[in-house]
């Protein structure tokens, strides 16, 4: 039988250097408003994690 424990998701964002700083904000606040997230975290380990590119 399979459990999965934890899930981490890396998000990849490329966008103009002058975004990073609203892409981190909303990346900090996005797991409380995801439907997938609210479900799953109480039982799953899920972490967060993102890589910007500036284009």
């Amino acid at each position: 039988m399979l459990v999965i424990r934890r899930i981490h998701v890396r998000m990849s964002l490329r966008a103009p250097a002058e975004h990073q700083v609203t892409a981190e904000r909303v990346h900090g606040m996005f797991a409380k408003f995801c439907p997938v997230y609210r479900s799953l975290h109480p039982a799953v380990a899920i972490t967060t994690e993102l890589v910007f590119r500036p284009s």
